[in-house]
């Protein structure tokens, strides 16, 4: 999945971390069931988006996904290790050892080993960082991200229970087998999208202006809404062309758009309210109905910002909110230590359904926290990204790097 951001690393690491990854010490000898475990994390998100996940049962949830992920997965317990953090230790989830983003470019973070068979392996653009090592994500059960995929898209871009053709201007997964956004879309237009749907990008080719032109005269013809989706850029470039052609749509009322992502080592900057506008200029649906989703590929679950039909017309005034199987928190950037709500840090989320990799991840992200959820404010560098960087070095000192 497009992070809202762009990330990094230090130069240390980057120089680091194209050694190999060893098993640094031997599993705990105990840890909770497996398959009772994967159990209740599905039935808490087939419990949907409404359903409240009360700090207890989050709490105890939490504290078994630790102990699960210190048993199974060899870097992340060299880590939490070299912290001096156990199973025995954490009474609390926020106790529980974050990873920087960058440890996924660092180390296979998953229960079990890279040999193991996989599902699905998803890897970062790599847009920002040149040549450097993608970070990768080893998925090797794909029931957690799917089942949530499906209950925060359905809950934010379906809230009607429409049933709507999509049309994507993401590349299909057959064509980027290693894109959690791919993968994402796919789900969707095989689960939950009306026949119809298709695909208007190429890889490297680009958008398909004549087909998505005339899918989209189609739905003006025929009074049904549509659901377009794509990167917020691909968005930028093709309202640009439509500009440049003096080309409107007017699509049904009930049509609507997500877009993924920002803008990310562009030279140009576009605010949301300004690609919104294009898009109530160009296609006629109003900001109320564009929904912005913010992913991470390190992550299993989505946030978004709006409910189609609902959103805020200022996306300024937005916050990104998750499910209730994921906490997030602004942190210290020197420390990492919580923050209250309203003080800026670096956001640190703690996603449940990440069950087979890492649960606690701390970004480089700069934001704050509110009740109702998050919203980035930019990117943490310099002193601003301190420990974060200490975190990767400790990692990297753990599995010998």
């Amino acid at each position: 999945m497009f992070p809202a951001l762009g990330g990094g690393g230090s130069a240390s690491a980057r120089i680091l971390i194209d050694c190999p990854v060893s098993d640094v010490s031997p599993p705990p000898p105990s840890a909770p069931d497996a398959s009772a475990l994967r159990d209740r994390l599905l039935a808490v998100i087939a419990r949907g988006m409404q359903a409240p996940l009360g700090d207890a049962e989050f709490g105890a949830l939490a504290r078994d996904v630790f102990a699960h992920q210190f048993a199974g997965n060899a870097p992340y317990r060299a880590f939490c290790e070299r912290r001096g953090t156990t199973p025995d230790t954490v009474a609390r989830w926020q106790d529980v050892p974050a990873v920087p983003t960058d440890a996924f470019k660092a180390a296979a973070l998953v229960v079990g080993g890279a040999a193991a068979p996989m599902a699905a392996v998803f890897r970062t653009s790599g847009t920002t960082q040149g040549g450097e090592r993608r970070g990768t994500h080893y998925v090797p059960d794909l029931s957690f991200y799917d089942a949530a995929l499906r209950v925060g898209f359905a809950a934010h871009l379906l809230p009607d229970g429409a049933r709507l053709r999509v049309l994507s201007l993401v590349p299909r997964p057959a064509d980027l087998p290693d894109s959690s956004l791919s993968h994402m879309l796919g789900e969707v237009v095989r689960d939950l999208a009306a026949p119809g749907s298709g695909w208007f990008v190429d890889t490297p080719g680009g958008i398909d202006h004549a087909r998505l032109a005339a899918a989209l005269r189609g739905a003006e013809q025929s009074g049904e809404p549509v659901l377009v989706a794509g990167t917020a850029f691909a968005f930028v470039h093709w309202l640009d062309a439509l500009r440049e052609a003096d080309t409107c749509f007017r699509l049904p009322e009930g049509s609507r758009l997500m877009d993924t992502g920002g803008f990310k080592g562009r030279a140009r900057e576009v605010t949301r309210g300004e690609l919104y506008g294009a898009v109530q200029d160009r296609l006629g649906i109003a900001p109320q109905w564009c929904v912005n989703e913010y992913g991470m590929t390190e992550m299993s679950s989505q946030f978004y910002d709006a409910v189609a039909g609902g959103g805020l017309a200022d996306p300024g005034e937005r916050l990104h909110a998750g499910p209730p199987w994921v906490r997030t928190q602004a942190t210290d950037p020197e420390t990492l230590r919580p923050l209250a709500h309203g003080e800026v840090g670096v956001l640190r989320h703690m996603d449940l359904a990440n069950l087979n990799s890492v649960a606690a991840i701390q970004t480089a992200d700069l934001g704050i926290t509110a009740p109702g959820g998050f919203r980035v404010l930019g990117r943490a560098r310099g002193a601003e990204a301190r420990g974060c960087s200490i975190a990767m070095d400790d990692l990297l000192s753990a599995i010998g790097r």
